[in-house]
């Protein structure tokens, strides 16, 4: 299913489900700097979720090649986390937008207590319209990002233009895995409505990078790895009372069917794609 067939994000009411989000995980003690999925190498990897989710921003650095002399943006940036783990890592400069105004305040307050807001700085915007110069970043990377955004080829060609020649797109996305004209998963459907998301089209991906500007580097099905282990690993750990606190997502208090990760447990036509791409 494309993105035409579904419901579309709309900004303004994502950033304020983050807000909420960000809000109710610092209330209640579910707070993490991560607002995403993990990544285990290997199937008998027994490294915690925390550990897990930062490994997969160390995939992402190891895609991106970045280092001290590099300015990357982080688009959709959440909290802060991977961004300044970036940082830290590689030396690199860090500009991340947000169309949540509480992940902006948090992420920009996380930097300031790591003394690193010198280096990474957080800018309320909207992905679809980068406030941004042509050719103002040597990287992009976006964690999990593009589902809440209702037109991944208009974002994507923003990163075209906003990258340097030979500068490098690093980015996860949801995607339908199982046969076309399959019915979805009931976990998949609460996904898309509660996180205002849409699942991508894996056949149209290497298009849309192609019509952006880019070309193509890889286009990885990494579900077992990420999505399908973080939806066992959430299960495994939750008591059956309690909401996983390894994810921000877990805080809703809309209704009693309202989304929760252990749903996509053992769902395995929940798909996550690793793409990488660079500007020619």
């Amino acid at each position: 299913m494309t993105d035409s067939a579904q419901t579309l994000p709309v900004p303004g009411a994502v950033g304020k489900l983050y807000d909420q989000l960000t809000l109710n995980a610092m209330k209640d003690g579910t707070f993490n700097t991560n607002v995403h999925i993990g990544y285990w190498d290997s199937p008998d990897s027994d490294a915690t979720i925390e550990e897990a989710m930062d490994r997969l921003t160390d995939v992402f650095i190891e895609h991106l090649r970045v280092d001290g002399t590099s300015h990357v943006l982080d688009l959709g940036c959440g909290v802060g986390g991977p961004g300044l783990r970036v940082v830290d890592r590689t030396g690199a400069r860090v500009t991340g937008i947000s169309i949540s105004e509480e992940q902006i305040k948090t992420a920009n307050r996380l930097a300031a207590e790591a003394g690193v807001a010198d280096r990474a700085v957080f800018r309320h915007g909207d992905a679809m319209r980068l406030p941004f110069p042509d050719r103002s970043f040597d990287a992009v990377m976006a964690l999990e990002s593009l589902c809440h955004m209702p037109d991944r080829q208009r974002v994507l060609t923003e990163v075209g233009r906003v990258l340097v020649p030979g500068g490098r797109l690093v980015l996860t996305d949801v995607f339908d895995r199982g046969p076309r004209g399959q019915a979805r998963h009931p976990g998949v459907e609460k996904f898309c409505r509660d996180l205002m998301a849409t699942m991508a089209d894996l056949d149209d991906y290497i298009g849309l990078l192609r019509r952006s500007g880019l070309r193509p580097r890889a286009v990885l099905d990494v579900t077992e790895q990420t999505t399908l282990r973080t939806g066992h690993e959430l299960l495994r750990t939750a008591h059956p009372d309690e909401r996983p606190e390894a994810m921000v997502e877990s805080n809703f208090a809309f209704s009693d069917d309202a989304f929760h990760p252990a749903d996509l447990a053992g769902v395995d036509t929940f798909g996550c794609l690793l793409v990488s791409a660079e500007r020619p």
